[in-house]
C-alpha cells in the first residue's frame, strides 16, 4: 500500500500516518518537516524514475511506503503517476488543501468560476494564452515559469496579478502587482500559485459547472450582431467553415489579420482562445473594439499593417488572413512562417487564388481549399421567397504536419 499525504497550505501531516512506514518519499522540505520512524528509508525526490523504481520493490514486498506531497496530490500532483504505475487501488490518498484553494481564499475570492492552469514543466505560452482570454485564471508555477515570465508576457494586458508565495510557511506572501511590477521582480523559488485577474470583466454569475465556462451555444453569427462598414465583413457561411479549420479552443492564440469588423476575432475568442486581430484603418480598430466589447470577450487589436504588425507578435497557434490586395502572398507566407498549425485565407479575387496557395505550401503546409456560393432565403412581396445569392468567396487552409515529439508533462510535488 502507497499512502500519499497532501501537507496543505504547509503543515505537517501528522506522525501516526508516518508509523510503520518502511520508505517514506517526498521533496527536501517535506522530509524536513516531520520525525521519521528510525526504521524507515527515505528518497529525496529529484526525478521521478529512479524514485519509482525504489519504491516498486516495497510495494511488491508489501512494504508500506509513504509519500509527502503538496496540497491536494491529486490536483497536478503525484497521484496519476502514481496511479498509473501502481494501479490505483494500491493508493490511500489524504488530501491537503490545494494551493490553488489557499490562494483564493487568503484574497476573498470563490474559484468556482476559475480556470487553472499549470505551468510547473509545462510550456508557459499556454499559461499566458488561458490568462490572456479568461477572466480569473489561477497558474501553477514552476523553474523558468514565475511571475517575472508570467508578467512579463502580460505586460500589455489589463490583469492584476496576485503572487501567493510559500503559502502556510512563515515565509508566506500574497501580494497584488501589474504585470510590469511583477517582471521586474526576483521572486526566487517559494511561489505556490499566480491568480490572473481582470477585474473589470470578472464573471458573476452562479454557476452550475466550475471551470472554464462552456463554449458557446451557436457560432458563426450573424453579420448582424456585429458593427461593420459597407458589408465589408466575413459572412457567417463562410465564417463557419474558416472556425472550423481554425479551431479555435482554450490555450490557443489566433491571429486575425486583416480583421475588418472582427467577426472572425470575437468568435475565436468566444471559443477561448486569445485573440490578437491586426487592422490597418483606425476606424476598423474602433469598430474591433467596440464589437469585442459587445460580445464580452477581450481580443487585443493592433494598428498596423501586415506583415510589419506581425513582427513583435507572440507566435501563433492559427491564423485568419481576410481582405487581400496585392501583398497578400507576403502576408501568407510571412503567417505561415509562424504559426504553429493551420492557417486560412478568404479571398475574393480568383487570381490571388495562386499564390496565396502557393505560399502556404512554400511553408510546409498541407493545403486544401474550396470555393464557397451560398444562397440565401429572401422575402418578396406577396408572403412569397425568393433566393439571393451572397458574393463567391475561395477559402484556403494549410495544416502543418504534426511534430513526432511530444510535450514532456511536469508533475508538481
Amino acid at each position: 500500500m502507497i499512502t500519499v499525504v497532501g501537507t496543505g497550505t504547509g503543515a505537517p501531516p501528522p506522525q501516526d500516518i508516518l508509523a510503520g512506514a518502511d520508505l517514506v518519499v517526498g521533496g527536501r522540505r517535506h522530509l524536513d518537516a516531520v520525525r521519521l520512524p528510525a526504521a524507515a528509508e527515505s528518497i529525496v525526490l529529484g526525478p521521478l524514475a529512479p524514485a519509482l523504481d525504489a519504491m516498486e520493490e516495497y510495494v511488491t514486498k508489501d512494504r508500506r511506503v509513504v509519500v509527502l506531497a503538496s496540497g491536494d496530490p491529486g490536483f497536478f500532483g503525484i497521484v496519476r503517476v502514481l496511479a498509473e504505475r501502481f494501479g490505483a487501488e494500491r493508493l490511500e490518498v489524504r488530501a491537503g488543501v490545494s494551493s490553488v484553494a489557499a490562494a483564493f481564499a487568503r484574497v476573498g475570492l470563490p474559484w468556482d468560476d476559475a480556470v487553472v492552469v499549470s505551468a510547473h514543466g509545462r510550456e508557459l505560452r499556454t499559461a499566458v494564452n488561458v490568462c490572456r482570454a479568461r477572466p480569473k485564471v489561477a497558474v501553477l508555477t514552476g523553474p523558468g515559469a514565475g511571475p517575472a515570465e508570467l508578467g512579463a508576457a502580460l505586460r500589455s494586458s489589463a490583469r492584476v496579478l496576485v503572487v501567493a508565495s510559500a503559502l502556510g510557511s512563515s515565509r508566506e506572501r500574497v501580494e497584488r502587482v501589474t504585470p510590469a511590477e511583477a517582471a521586474a521582480r526576483d521572486w526566487g523559488s517559494a511561489v505556490s500559485v499566480v491568480l490572473c485577474l481582470d477585474e473589470e470583466r470578472s464573471p458573476g454569475a452562479v454557476r452550475t459547472v466550475a471551470g472554464a465556462p462552456a463554449g458557446p451555444a451557436g457560432w458563426a453569427l450573424d453579420e448582424g450582431g456585429f458593427a461593420h462598414r459597407d458589408s465589408m465583413i466575413t459572412k457567417f457561411e463562410v465564417r463557419a467553415l474558416a472556425l472550423a479549420r481554425l479551431g479555435p479552443r482554450l490555450g490557443d492564440l489566433v491571429w486575425d489579420v486583416g480583421a475588418g469588423s472582427g467577426s472572425v476575432a470575437v468568435e475565436c475568442a468566444r471559443f477561448g482562445a486569445a485573440v490578437t486581430a491586426v487592422e490597418k484603418s483606425a476606424d476598423g480598430v474602433e469598430r474591433i473594439r467596440a464589437n469585442a466589447a459587445a460580445h464580452g470577450v477581450d481580443v487585443r487589436v493592433v494598428h498596423g499593417t501586415a506583415p510589419d504588425a506581425l513582427a513583435e507578435l507572440d507566435d501563433p497557434d492559427a491564423v485568419f488572413v481576410g481582405g487581400g490586395g496585392r501583398g497578400l502572398p507576403a502576408v501568407v507566407s510571412a503567417c505561415a512562417r509562424r504559426a504553429r498549425r493551420t492557417v486560412v485565407v478568404a479571398m475574393a479575387a480568383l487570381d490571388r487564388v495562386p499564390a496565396a496557395r502557393a505560399a502556404l505550401t512554400d511553408a510546409g503546409f498541407d493545403c486544401e481549399g474550396v470555393l464557397l456560393q451560398s444562397s440565401r432565403l429572401a422575402p418578396l412581396p406577396g408572403d412569397v421567397t425568393r433566393l439571393a445569392a451572397t458574393n463567391p468567396v475561395f477559402l484556403l487552409w494549410g495544416v502543418r504536419p504534426p511534430a513526432s515529439s511530444a510535450e514532456d508533462e511536469g508533475v508538481a510535488l
